[in-house]
């Protein structure tokens, strides 16, 4: 696979990091967004080969055994997800970029792989405190998940040096041409 230039981005959940991915995917046509592969059950809606490649674990193991992937993680228990180099040949070939939205593990997996042709950003919130309030207000956690997800947050900030370039989420429409700037300039050069 000859490697063309990565989008990476990651965060800790309440950065923002979603809202940020979609303006980003809107100001740069092109890029294109890398669907995931995961071993979990698809949600109400969601689609094989849109949302993420559904497979059982059978599978996703066979897949392993065959280097198919450019990072690959066991989330939970029996719960794996990865980037497949298919996922990043198919976009290349259309004559795009991936971006790859994943979690700080996977991110420094892809960056370690590629590092003179991805830009990885870490995206971060302007503290913990405000990290939590988002969380609250998403109303999606309760007491334990919400500080599964602080505690969570607080050990992938301590990974934020080893990326190219860290953005503070304090004001979306900043971080947004923040963002957007550091990406088209790396895809320029």
């Amino acid at each position: 696979m000859k490697p063309d230039k990565i989008i990476i981005i990651t965060a800790p959940s309440g950065s923002g990091k979603t809202t940020l991915v979609k303006r980003l995917l809107q100001a740069c046509p092109q890029l294109e967004f890398s669907i995931s592969a995961c071993t979990r059950q698809p949600r109400d809606g969601e689609q094989h080969m849109r949302d993420y490649y559904f497979y059982n674990e059978e599978q996703f193991k066979k897949l392993i055994e065959e280097d198919a992937f450019v990072e690959w993680e066991m989330v939970y228990t029996g719960k794996y997800y990865g980037t497949l180099k298919s996922e990043l040949e198919r976009i290349w070939k259309h004559g795009r970029y991936p971006l790859v939205d994943i979690d700080v593990q996977g991110a420094l997996a892809i960056h370690d792989r590629y590092p003179e042709d991805s830009l990885s950003i870490f995206i971060e919130a302007p503290s913990i405190e405000v990290l939590r309030e988002r969380l609250v207000l998403r109303g999606t956690e309760n007491a334990k998940t919400l500080e599964e997800r602080v505690s969570k947050a607080v050990h992938e900030l301590t990974f934020a040096d080893r990326f190219n370039h860290i953005i503070i989420n304090n004001d979306l429409e900043e971080a947004t041409k923040e963002l957007v700037e550091v990406v088209v300039a790396f895809l320029n050069k």
